[in-house]
């Protein structure tokens, strides 16, 4: 598994595979998308998930803090016929003027920032009238929710460690040889994973409107990762509040204001 996250560029098109087959398509159950669409993408590493969009035509914006990931995403696509619509920034996105946009992308990313009550408030200022935002997130307490796959030992494999205590977690990680990168990376991860609740209620909050969700059981990534079916999480299981975090591989949600 850990060798996934080394070659960037199966990354890259493990991204671009499930935004193109399930991503868009599920967007536009709710939000149709048309010519003249501008896209951001808020974290978007090497640009995997705008690559479906600007393929369609679209103007679409990433940025992110990783200066060598947005560098992989201009030699990944610096053959595309549309360059000139894509604009990579490697920056902090408080640093941004925000600009009105009508599609906001965020996937596997709300669950790495900090103060993300903060976050949510001030995205708003990014989103056009009429427009929506995309998240797709990992529950915190579900099995691999620390994303402890990036271990190189045997630790990559063992699921729900993430849940044991920041002092045992880290104890257990040097035992197991991680350096110090991994180990300070998924510490952070611990500090800012979100549930399902926290993340409803921070929506509520900022007055956000939720016009679709679901809640994966098996997540869409997983059929080109693993591949394994997709399956959403049964209408019981996702009914019971804080349990239904142990056995949500990702939330997808589309909302608006």
């Amino acid at each position: 598994m850990q060798e996934r996250h080394k070659n960037r560029l199966l990354y890259f098109n493990e991204q671009v595979q499930t935004t193109e087959k399930y991503v868009i398509p599920y967007i536009e159950q709710v939000f149709p998308m048309r010519e003249g669409l501008r896209v951001l993408e808020i974290g978007c590493g090497e640009g995997g998930n705008l690559k479906p969009f600007l393929d369609r035509g679209y103007s679409c914006t990433g940025i992110d803090l990783n200066k060598g990931q947005i560098e992989n995403a201009r030699v990944f696509m610096a053959d595309h016929p549309h360059l000139d619509r894509l604009t990579l920034i490697a920056e902090d996105i408080y640093n941004i003027t925000p600009q009105p946009y009508d599609l906001i992308i965020l996937r596997d990313v709300i669950e790495h920032i900090h103060n993300q009550e903060k976050f949510m408030g001030f995205l708003k200022r990014f989103l056009a009238p009429g427009g929506v935002v995309f998240f797709g997130f990992p529950a915190w307490h579900m099995p691999f929710g620390g994303h402890q796959q990036i271990c190189v030992s045997k630790l990559s494999k063992m699921p729900y460690i993430h849940l044991l205590p920041a002092k045992t977690y880290a104890w257990l990680m040097r035992k197991a040889g991680e350096n110090e990168n991994t180990i300070e990376s998924l510490l952070e991860i611990k500090e800012t994973g979100i549930s399902i609740e926290r993340f409803e209620r921070i929506l509520r909050k900022e007055q956000y409107r939720t016009l679709c969700k679901t809640l994966w059981f098996i997540q869409p990534n997983y059929e080109v990762k693993f591949h394994l079916h997709k399956c959403r999480v049964a209408p019981i299981l996702r009914s019971i509040p804080w349990l239904r975090n142990f056995y949500t591989t990702a939330g997808y949600y589309v909302v608006g204001i």
